[in-house]
């Protein structure tokens, strides 16, 4: 019998292959560029199209697992990263790029508000914080296998062999599904149970959502701007983009760390709430203070502490049969969100004349979640107050 830290491992297999894939376009940036006679700015284009079909799909795309079931419809997403990705391997045309782009990025979308949902159902009620943090990690393990493979690849073999590789793995991620995963029998006791999504449900939902949302706004702040900030201060690119890396590193001990802490304490909140206190004073405090590397080295240690408890809220208020809506619900919001945050810090850097005003922006945002966590909490309080309902979870 399967345990449930193995069918983790299986999803966080599949959602790196969705990473891998995503980032797979930057990681041979130069060469593509060449290769389909684009500018930098057109490749961007390229990167960003991955997403841009989450702000539609994210909902539908619960409501298609609901009706077809998780598992199935995951394998359907992934067959289409695969086929967008050979899509990509057989012309040079820009249209067929874009074409390519979209249609794994519409697989990417269903697998990672299905995934969510299949991660809390194994683990809600127990170390569903550690578990979501796991998972979570699956993006940047992903991101970061593409940045040591891609580049040799394409450098000894072209483009086609790049295209190869993120196919794949996708098959990987593919077989892994197929094979191993099922799902748990709490499921399955509630297939014929009636379930829906009350006022309430919806609210605490979108605030979860939000708070995600702010918080990878913060995050994308660091990344995005800040090499630019460190090169305005004299750094060069080279030392500007490896030292904000660092970042990046940490966050892979402090995710899971934070989710794990969250669980054994059984203060959640209190994680979140800090982490993002401490996150965003150090936000600030990087652009104004010449001791970066202690800097950088204590936001990559805290800065994921609050990934794992905000995950694990949307759980707490979605019942077994409405996860998958209510997950695709929580994804519009984020993807809505993160199309809109990078674009105001890139305005905001330009009003202001320097990256440093996106990092505020960043810690703005980073700020307003514990204000929306006490929304969310206050939601959740009269969600439970209410006529007939069931006492709230501790």
């Amino acid at each position: 019998m399967r345990s449930r830290w193995t069918i983790l491992a299986v999803l966080f297999v599949a959602r790196a292959a969705i990473a891998f894939q995503f980032q797979s376009v930057a990681a041979v940036a130069p060469q593509l560029s060449q290769s389909l006679g684009a500018s930098l700015a057109d490749i961007g284009v390229l990167i960003g199209l991955y997403f841009a079909p989450g702000t539609a799909l994210a909902l539908p795309g619960g409501a298609i697992g609901r009706r077809y079931g998780d598992k199935a419809t995951v394998l359907a997403g992934l067959l289409m990263m695969l086929a967008g990705e050979l899509l990509m391997t057989t012309s040079t045309s820009w249209s067929v790029q874009i074409a390519g782009r979209l249609t794994a990025g519409i697989g990417g979308v269903l697998l990672n508000v299905l995934m969510t949902k299949m991660v809390a159902d194994w683990f809600a009620g127990r170390e569903i914080a550690t578990a979501m943090a796991i998972f979570i990690n699956s993006w940047p393990a992903g991101i970061a296998l593409s940045l040591m493979l891609l580049p040799a690849i394409g450098a000894v073999l072209g483009l086609h062999a790049v295209n190869l590789a993120v196919a794949g793995l996708i098959l990987i991620g593919l077989g892994v599904i197929a094979l191993i995963y099922r799902t748990p029998d709490a499921a399955v006791a509630v297939e014929g149970a009636r379930g829906s999504l009350t006022a309430e449900t919806i609210c605490a939902v979108i605030a979860a959502g939000l708070i995600w949302c702010l918080y990878n706004i913060g995050f994308a702040m660091i990344f995005s701007f800040g090499p630019s900030m460190l090169v305005e201060q004299g750094w060069s690119g080279a030392a500007a983009g490896s030292t904000i890396s660092i970042v990046l590193w940490l966050a892979a001990l402090s995710v899971p760390f934070g989710g794990f802490l969250a669980d054994r304490t059984r203060r959640g909140e209190a994680i979140l709430v800090t982490g993002c206190i401490a996150f965003a004073v150090l936000t600030l405090l990087l652009s104004r203070s010449g001791m970066v590397l202690a800097i950088i080295v204590a936001l990559g240690i805290l800065c994921g502490l609050p990934a794992g408890p905000i995950m694990s809220l949307p759980a707490r208020v979605l019942d077994q049969k409405m996860r998958p809506i209510g997950m695709g619900l929580f994804y519009t919001v984020f993807y809505a969100g993160m199309l809109a945050g990078p674009a105001i810090g890139g305005k905001l850097s330009t009003s202001f004349g320097s990256a440093s005003a996106a990092l505020d922006f960043g810690a703005a945002a980073l700020l307003a979640c514990p204000v929306v966590l006490w929304l969310f909490r206050r939601i959740v309080a009269g969600r439970y107050r209410s006529p007939g309902s069931v006492r709230a979870p501790t």
